[in-house]
């Protein structure tokens, strides 16, 4: 989004919810068709597992009554065995799919992330949706130095698309979100970086090089990835809204479950270390 579409001040505090209607509008037709397109080869792919899968159990059936039955749980080893009082600020910082456009404010990803940690035992982590329907790397590092106000301990970087569905300069998009990560960390958060993905309507090349920013970043500036902020959500008409972009309720509870919690979890129990480390130091000064 330029400086141009914004209409007034108050929607760059970083709580504000700025619906930009002509953006979404044209993010509709962009990211459309990368769901209508995937939903195809998302079910023949679902098919091919599915006949794999039962040829698998019919061959291993007459072994269960003799082996243990493995399971595989990866958060239980990042799940705090007690509760964690120690009090936490995670920011939400992008565009509309943190905003949760179209969804009830108690539905969108960041509120469903931190009601998912209160009830895993994380009681003073406060997430706060810092997201702008329409936003770009550009309008999001024009609000850097407000949204650092809120002083977060954890940002959740998630930016690009509307970058990439106007045809933005991959150099630029790249720079933008290298600058934001290092301006938060001067600000003392940690941060997460949220993978994108686009459709091949720009180009091969284009879709290739956009896809590349956020693993290049991730590595050079040692930071954690998500590879992909959509995954098992995008092309699925079930999990998304009407307009086929937008994740339904449900869409961003998987969203939190399954994307954002394994990379969340780790940075979030060390930090929660470290304060309650700091605390013990300074009550054993006094």
């Amino acid at each position: 989004m330029t400086g141009q579409d914004r209409t007034d001040t108050p929607a760059s505090k970083p709580t504000a919810k700025l619906t930009i209607k002509s953006a979404s509008k044209r993010l509709v037709w962009f990211v459309g068709t990368v769901v209508l397109t995937g939903a195809l080869g998302l079910s023949a792919c679902q098919k091919s597992t599915d006949d794999t899968s039962d040829t698998a159990n019919s061959n291993t059936t007459e072994n269960t009554s003799t082996q243990a039955p493995t399971v595989t749980n990866e958060k239980d080893t990042t799940t705090p065995t007690e509760i964690r009082n120690e009090k936490v600020t995670v920011l939400a910082l992008g565009d509309s799919l943190t905003e949760g456009l179209g969804v009830d404010a108690d539905k969108n990803y960041p509120a469903q992330l931190e009601a998912r940690l209160k009830e895993m035992g994380y009681p003073n982590v406060t997430v706060i949706n810092s997201g702008l329907s329409g936003e770009t790397s550009t309008g999001m590092v024009n609000r850097l130095d407000w949204v650092s106000q809120t002083k977060p301990d954890i940002t959740l970087l998630i930016i690009g698309a509307n970058d990439a569905m106007r045809g933005i300069d991959v150099p630029i998009i790249e720079d933008n979100i290298r600058t934001a990560i290092k301006t938060l960390r001067e600000n003392n958060s940690k941060v997460i970086l949220g993978g994108m993905q686009i459709y091949d309507n720009l180009g091969s090349g284009y879709v290739a090089d956009f896809a590349a920013i956020y693993p290049r970043v991730a590595k050079d500036m040692d930071v954690p990835l998500i590879p992909f902020v959509l995954k098992g959500v995008a092309a699925n008409p079930q999990l998304n809204q009407s307009d086929a972009i937008h994740p339904t309720a449900e869409g961003y509870r998987i969203v939190v479950n399954d994307n954002i919690l394994p990379a969340l979890l780790p940075i979030l129990n060390d930090t929660m270390d470290e304060k309650a480390s700091n605390t013990a130091s300074e009550g054993g000064s006094q």
